[in-house]
C-alpha cells in the first residue's frame, strides 16, 4: 500500500501525481477531484485526516472512507476518499478520488494543498493519455471518450459508447491482421518462386477486399458529421418572409429581432436546442433581395452559402403578397438544387387574401407566427428529415478527422499495392515493403507507434479533468 519507494525517486512526467477537478464547475451538491500517479498516497496523506488516527496508507484498495482535507490541522472540508490502486484503474496507476462540497473556493484550496505537497495540475486529457500509454485503452477508444462527452445526438452517444467498448478498434485490428496475412504470403513468395503467380493473385484479392471496406466506410464520413455535431437547419427566404418569426417560434424565445422593415436580419443568427435526442442548430439568415447595401449584400451571400451547408432547409415565402419574378427565380433555383432537404413553408397564413405561389412544388405548409398554426407539423417534418438522414448512414462507426485522414492515406497505400500486383512482373520485396508501411499507418491510427506530437494533437481537444 505504501508509496514510500517513490519518496526519493525521480519520477517521469507520466508517473508524477496529477490532480484535476473532474466534475463541471457550477451549482451542485458535490464535486469530484481526481489524483493519479505513482506517489498519490503520499500526496493525499499529507493533506488528509481520517477518524481514529488512521492514515491514507492504511486504507484498502477499492474502499470509500470519510475524512477531512486539512492545512496544518486546520480543516478545509469534510470529504470522502475513494482509493483505487493500479493497475486495475482507468489510468493504470494508483488513483484517489476526493468528493467534496461543490464550492469553487473549497475545490481550489484542496487542489492548492495537493500541489504544495507534490502533485501538479493535470494537462488537458492527461488521465486518458496515461490510460493509452499504460495500455488500458487504445487511441481510438480515447478519442471515443471525448466524442461521448461532446455527443450532440442520441445516435452519436450510442456509437461513441460502442467505440469505447472497442467496435472501431476491433474493425481496424481486423484490417491489420489481414494485412499481416498478406505480408506473410508476400514473404513466403521469396521461398516458393515457382508459385509467384498464385501468391500474387491471393494477395491482390485479399488487399482489394480490405480496400473496398475502407472506401465504403470513408464514403459515409460527411453524413457521420450530422450524427457527431447535430443537425444544421437553415431558415432561408426573401426579405420580410417571416423567417425570424419562425426561428423564434421553434426556439420558443425571442432570439431574432422581428419588425415589418425589410432587411432587419442582416447577418446570420444562430441558436441551438436539444429536441428528441438531437441537437438542432437553427440559422436565421438575411432575406434575399437586390440591394446596394454592402453589409446586407454580405448577409445575403452568407444566406446562399448556408443553403449549401445546411442539412435541412426551411424555405419560407410570404403568403400575403405576390412574389416578384426575381424571388420566383430564387425559390425555384433552391427547390431544384436541394429538393430532398427542403421543407417549403408559406408564412403569415393568418392574414386574409392569401396568394397562391406559382411553384411546381405545391406541398407547402401554411404557418402563422401569431396563432402558431402548424408549428407542431413543421417540427414533425424536421424530425422525419432527421430520421431519413440517419437511416441512410449504414456505418457502425463515427470517424473523426484524424481517423478519416489516416484511412485516406491507407486507401492510397493499398491502391498502390493493387497497381503493383497488376504488373506482369511482381516485385515481392517491394510489395512487402509497402504492406509494412500500411501496417505502420494502422499502428499510428491506434496509437501503437504514434509520436509525442501526435498524442498532443489528440489530447488538446480534451477537458483537463479527463
Amino acid at each position: 500500500m505504501i508509496d514510500d519507494k517513490h519518496l526519493n525517486q525521480k519520477l517521469s512526467p507520466d508517473e508524477e501525481t496529477v490532480i484535476a477537478q473532474c466534475s463541471p464547475q457550477g451549482n451542485g451538491a458535490i464535486a469530484l477531484i481526481k489524483l493519479s500517479g505513482s506517489n498519490v498516497r503520499n500526496v493525499v496523506n499529507a493533506i488528509s485526516k481520517l477518524p481514529n488516527g488512521k492514515t491514507i496508507f492504511q486504507l484498502n484498495n477499492g474502499t470509500v472512507s470519510y475524512g477531512w482535507i486539512v492545512d496544518n490541522n486546520q480543516i478545509i472540508d469534510q470529504v470522502m476518499f475513494i482509493v483505487m490502486d493500479g493497475p486495475k484503474t482507468f489510468t493504470g496507476q494508483n488513483t484517489i478520488e476526493i468528493t467534496c462540497h461543490n464550492n469553487q473556493f473549497l475545490i481550489e484550496q484542496i487542489i492548492t494543498q495537493a500541489i504544495k505537497n507534490g502533485a501538479r495540475l493535470a494537462q488537458q486529457g492527461e488521465f486518458t493519455r496515461r490510460a493509452v500509454l499504460n495500455g488500458k485503452i487504445d487511441l481510438i477508444q480515447a478519442e471515443a471518450i471525448n466524442e461521448l462527452i461532446h455527443a450532440n445526438t442520441q445516435l452519436g452517444l450510442k456509437k461513441s459508447l460502442s467505440q469505447i467498448e472497442g467496435s472501431l478498434s476491433s474493425w481496424i485490428t481486423s484490417i491489420e491482421n489481414n494485412l499481416i496475412k498478406a505480408l506473410a504470403w508476400s514473404e513466403a513468395s521469396f521461398e516458393f518462386l515457382d508459385e509467384e503467380e498464385e501468391f500474387g493473385v491471393k494477395i491482390k484479392e485479399h488487399i482489394q477486399l480490405l480496400l473496398d471496406q475502407i472506401i465504403n466506410l470513408k464514403q459515409t464520413f460527411d453524413s457521420q458529421q450530422q450524427i457527431r455535431q447535430g443537425i444544421k437547419i437553415g431558415l432561408i427566404g426573401s426579405v420580410n418572409a417571416g423567417k425570424s418569426s419562425l426561428f423564434n417560434a421553434l426556439l420558443n424565445q425571442n432570439r431574432s429581432i422581428v419588425t415589418e422593415i425589410p432587411g432587419t436580419t442582416r447577418d446570420l443568427v444562430e441558436s441551438g436546442l436539444y429536441k428528441n435526442g438531437n441537437y438542432w442548430t437553427l440559422s436565421d439568415t438575411a432575406g434575399i433581395r437586390q440591394t446596394n447595401d454592402i453589409i446586407e449584400k454580405e448577409g445575403i451571400r452568407r444566406s446562399i452559402e448556408q443553403a449549401a451547408i445546411a442539412d435541412i432547409i426551411l424555405l419560407i415565402f410570404d403568403g400575403s403578397r405576390i412574389l416578384t419574378d426575381e424571388e420566383l427565380i430564387f425559390y425555384k433555383q433552391l427547390l431544384s438544387l436541394y429538393p430532398n432537404k427542403i421543407i417549403l413553408i408559406k408564412s403569415k397564413s393568418d392574414i386574409t387574401n392569401q396568394i397562391e405561389p406559382i411553384f411546381e412544388l405545391n406541398n407547402y405548409i401554411p404557418f402563422s407566427s401569431v396563432t402558431k398554426q402548424n408549428l407542431d407539423k413543421i417540427e414533425n417534418l424536421i424530425e422525419q428529415k432527421i430520421l431519413q438522414l440517419f437511416s441512410s448512414i449504414e456505418s457502425p462507426f463515427l470517424l473523426n478527422k484524424r481517423q478519416y485522414n489516416a484511412l485516406l492515406i491507407l486507401e492510397n497505400k493499398l491502391s498502390k499495392i493493387i497497381e503493383m500486383l497488376s504488373q506482369n512482373f511482381i516485385n515481392y520485396e517491394l510489395i512487402s515493403f509497402n504492406i509494412r508501411e500500411a501496417i505502420e499507418i494502422i499502428s499510428e491510427l491506434t496509437g501503437k507507434s504514434v509520436t509525442e506530437a501526435g498524442l498532443d494533437m489528440v489530447f488538446k481537444e480534451f477537458c483537463v479533468g479527463k
